[in-house]
């Protein structure tokens, strides 16, 4: 595992710009996985990401359709798997088409198929600590790893 980067954002769109930078690295067949704690800020690090991707889609966390699909300079598939029991109810709805296509995939909650993951991927570590003062700021890691 190859660290990339690790920083501290201060706000939400300093967040926002970070997952902007960080799209410059993704093209086709490109897998983020993001953990973190509810309300550490992952999908505003995705909606930078998008951004950075050219979508004008509003993104919102997919927590009850499992995916939402966006249009960019390449498909953004995002899910998020918090609700999910078992990595073969994904696997029975085409996750492989989804991972190993020409789109980007941003996973949320990834925990329940690290180790069905083939290939490169981006591990994206937010933490939020719940104390005063860090009411906005996130520490992000991201780590590139090779399977």
């Amino acid at each position: 595992m190859k660290t990339i980067l690790k920083k501290t954002t201060n706000s939400t769109e300093e967040t926002l710009a970070l997952g902007k930078t960080f799209s410059s690295r993704l093209g086709a067949g490109s897998i983020v996985c993001l953990f973190g704690k509810l309300g550490s800020g992952k999908t505003t690090f995705i909606r930078g990401i998008c951004e950075g991707l050219g979508t004008k889609d509003l993104i919102t966390s997919p927590t009850f359709t499992l995916i939402n699909e966006y249009n960019g300079r390449f498909p953004i598939y995002h899910f998020d798997f918090y609700r999910i029991n078992s990595a073969i109810e994904l696997y029975e709805l085409g996750l492989d088409e989804y991972l190993y296509g020409e789109g980007i995939s941003l996973i949320e909650w990834p925990e329940i198929i690290l180790n069905d993951i083939i290939g490169q991927r981006f591990d994206i570590r937010m933490n939020w600590d719940f104390e005063s003062g860090w009411e906005t700021k996130r520490t992000i890691l991201i780590t590139e790893k090779s399977l």
